[in-house]
């Protein structure tokens, strides 16, 4: 069976769920759940989910999620309701009044945003983010609905259609995954990340997922006995309460960030298996290191405090990796219970035992991080760079980085020294001119490593402020926005002037005519969207970077040809192409001409372009590149280049995107695939169709349609593209 056609258990009923609550070891308010559950089920009646099973299996899965959480009554009330004002004439006031206000605000937090007048998907999508980030700076709980309402879709998202399949996954994979990292709740955050990589590269899975269940009984048997001699040296040794052990594989989208980010072997990776060990004290801890590591040898820089220095998100925890008896690297995780409790719940521990946090210290600590991503958004006049910070701030790879007093930062993958610096303090951000890691001075630009020293050296300037190419350079959406803050506020004048060069620039590149006098009602849907009041704050948000130009030239560009399209033609006649991407091209002095696009080069606008008078079609469209064209010129025949035209031009009415297809030659390896797309993905370019196969040589051929604004996108596309590990060549393809 295909790996994306497994199929959940989804039988829940209520009676499921009060057995549950039953044998559970804390108390619940067991009539209030009853009764949101029927509630539920009245306002879903008729409803179905893309299964074809009632609408009220969800809220019901959801909130067994929920309860394996440990999650407290108003919770899993506000998961039984949480669609009901999305989906059905239920209005707030009535949750309120029949729930109370706790359960009205948290099914208020999880509903999703309808009647904003945003402008596009991504847009609405930030929206909603936005929102539940707002009211998950109020109540944690918004959130830790959200994951589980998001994890069983996820495990349910083989029914519906493939477009949405890769869509939602996406959005998994870069939103709610990061966010249950950062919550600490390792279990939702690894199965989301599973179930998101099984539909992003079913290719990629399915190889590992295989190797895996090939290995499957060997795995089993190195873990047991691994477990075996660590039970027999405990006997021992003397504890407060006989240790837990446990082994387990590491999870394949775990294994494939290994093999892609670190270009490994699959089998050379050190913690493909790991055994964790669990202890009643932190003293124990450390004893039971001593012990691991006198019974295996350690394998060097594969250890980390995490008990010492603990993660953002709480966790704690000592990794050691080693070699067993038998020459297979192995991965021991060493903590105690309450550790534990925290690493595989996260925030939602603190419910498992008492009602909500106690003390507003611990609150502050798990929200923190929230706030600052809402803050960093405020200083961006774009919506959707609230997802980006959550994809980039929020990921799970993360560094260590001390400062000389011995202080652990923890930064971003990728992190550089400006990152480091603002991370640190604003001030010292804005005034850094140089930095020393380990002792060396080191440029800007310098991407630090875990447990490296950065010092920051700063200037003495009152009046010294950040560079605008360091927007290119930092990583975190924390230090961008400082930046932008900081150009916002000191240099309106210059900002305005410096977006004012930059519009007229993509303007001109795109051949959007459209005169200084006329921007204010052109742009005027722009201003809207990022928060503009008039074309000054418009040019100063694109100066000190809170619009990105290259998101929004192409929107522009449809909106400006649309304006024109109605216009009537003059000599020299406009052609457009009946049967093909939408593109028009100008002919002097011709008219009522049939064109195509030649299949041999396939033009792009941008491209230079001649015609060719074909016999009994038309004329077809070629580049001045086209070894057909090239070829006429040689050979020199009068006749036949009296055929060819180069009085051919692109119009300014051709189609904002285009198809045209592409070629990727490279080394084939697990995630190759996946690579690519992720390129497609993040350059937001549509992908109309695409494959895969493999080549006689042992190369790898990919394979796609895309649509593109022109040959500028293209070629920045294929610069990227080219940079792809193992790619060895990216051309458009011929045909």
């Amino acid at each position: 069976m295909d790996a994306t056609d497994e199929r959940y258990d989804d039988n829940y009923t209520i009676d499921m769920l009060i057995q549950k609550i039953l044998t559970n070891d804390r108390q619940y308010d067991l009539s209030k759940i009853v009764t949101a559950y029927k509630f539920a089920e009245k306002a879903h009646e008729g409803q179905f989910r893309s299964s074809g099973q009632p609408y009220i299996i969800h809220p019901l899965a959801v909130s067994f999620i929920l309860l394996d959480l440990g999650m407290d009554t108003d919770t899993i009330c506000a998961a039984m309701l949480h669609d009901v004002v999305e989906d059905t004439d239920t209005t707030l006031e009535d949750i309120k009044k029949r729930f109370g206000q706790d359960v009205a605000m948290l099914v208020d937090g999880v509903t999703k945003i309808t009647k904003m007048p945003l402008f596009d998907k991504e847009q609405q999508q930030a929206g909603n983010v936005m929102k539940m980030l707002l009211a998950m700076s109020q109540d944690i709980r918004v959130m830790i609905i959200k994951l589980c309402d998001r994890l069983h879709n996820m495990r349910t998202l083989c029914y519906r259609p493939e477009v949405k399949q890769r869509n939602k996954a996406h959005e998994t994979m870069n939103i709610y995954a990061p966010i249950a990292h950062r919550l600490g709740i390792e279990s939702v955050k690894e199965e989301l990340e599973d179930l998101s990589f099984r539909y992003l590269d079913p290719y990629a899975y399915a190889e590992i997922e295989q190797v895996l269940e090939l290995k499957k009984d060997k795995r089993e048997e190195f873990i047991e006995s691994i477990k075996k001699q660590i039970a027999d040296k405990f006997k021992t040794e003397k504890f407060q309460r006989e240790p837990f052990i446990s082994g387990r594989v590491k999870s394949i989208y775990g294994i494939y960030k290994k093999v892609f980010i670190q270009h490994k072997n699959i089998d050379d990776v050190f913690d493909k298996y790991a055994v964790r060990i669990i202890v009643s004290t932190t003293l124990e801890c450390y004893n039971v290191l001593g012990i691991i590591h006198n019974m295996f040898t350690m394998i060097p820089n594969r250890f980390k405090d995490y008990i010492a220095n603990p993660k953002e998100n709480g966790y704690q925890s000592i990794h050691t990796t080693v070699m067993g008896h038998e020459g297979i690297p192995f991965e021991v995780q060493i903590r105690t219970w309450e550790m534990h409790e925290t690493a595989e719940y996260g925030i939602a521990a603190h419910w498992k035992y008492k009602e909500g946090i106690q003390g507003r210290d611990k609150m502050e600590k798990y929200l923190a991080w929230i706030r600052q991503i809402i803050e960093a958004q405020q200083t961006s006049d774009d919506v959707e760079e609230i997802v980006r910070a959550i994809k980039t701030d929020l990921a799970p790879e993360e560094i260590v980085v001390m400062t000389p007093k011995g202080k652990p930062i923890s930064l971003p993958v990728g992190s550089t020294v400006i990152d480091f610096a603002y991370k640190i303090h604003t001030e010292i951000g804005h005034k850094t001119t140089a930095a020393k890691v380990n002792g060396k001075i080191v440029p800007l630009d310098y991407k630090l490593s875990t447990s490296q020293i950065c010092e920051i050296i700063t200037s003495k300037d009152p009046d010294k402020g950040p560079n605008r190419a360091w927007l290119k350079i930092v990583k975190t959406n924390e230090a961008k926005s400082k930046i932008r803050m900081w150009f916002k506020r000191e240099c309106r004048e210059e900002n305005i002037e410096q977006g004012k060069l930059e519009l007229e620039r993509e303007f001109k590149r795109y051949r959007i005519n459209i005169p200084e006098e006329d921007r204010p009602k052109f742009l005027a849907d722009d201003f809207k969207r990022h928060n503009c009041n008039n074309i000054e704050d418009f040019y100063a948000s694109v100066g000190y970077g809170g619009i990105s130009l290259a998101k929004i030239i192409p929107r522009l560009k449809d909106k400006y040809v649309k304006m024109h399209e109605n216009e009537p033609a003059h000599s020299p006649s406009v052609i457009t192409v009946e049967a093909g991407n939408g593109s028009s091209v100008v002919l002097d002095g011709i008219s009522d001409y049939a064109i195509k696009f030649a299949q041999c080069c396939n033009p792009l606008p941008g491209d230079d372009i001649v015609g060719f008078i074909t016999r009994g079609y038309g004329m077809s469209i070629h580049t001045k590149n086209c070894i057909n064209y090239r070829s006429a010129l040689e050979r020199n025949n009068p006749e036949e280049l009296a055929r060819w035209r180069d009085d051919v031009r692109w119009s300014s009415k051709t189609a904002s995107s285009i198809q045209t297809g592409i070629e990727v030659t490279a080394s084939d390896r697990v995630g190759l695939v996946r690579d690519i797309s992720e390129i497609l993905a993040e350059a937001r370019i549509p992908i109309v169709h695409s494959s895969s196969r493999n080549l006689k040589n042992g190369n790898a051929l990919f394979e796609a349609t895309i649509k593109v604004a022109g040959t500028e996108q293209l070629k920045n596309l294929f610069d990227k593209l080219r940079r792809v590990k193992d790619v060895i060549s990216v051309d458009r393809a011929s045909s």
